[in-house]
């Protein structure tokens, strides 16, 4: 798989995390005391630090 089709995932899956920190069910289960180790933030900030890795591998060598 190319660079280009992996940073077409990371942002399909950033997406869907952002649709899970929003969806009302999610949000149910924080009220009621759900509280994972790693949360959804965590999840997208492994993401974020993906992005960077492909962006600064797909720049040329200088």
């Amino acid at each position: 798989m190319s660079n280009s089709n992996l940073h077409y995932l990371v942002e399909q899956a950033q997406t869907l995390i952002s649709l899970i920190a929003t969806h009302s069910d999610y949000k149910q289960l924080l009220e009621a005391g759900y509280q994972p180790d790693l949360n959804i933030a965590d999840a997208s900030t492994a993401l974020t630090y993906l992005q960077w890795e492909l962006e600064r591998n797909r720049e040329p060598s200088a």
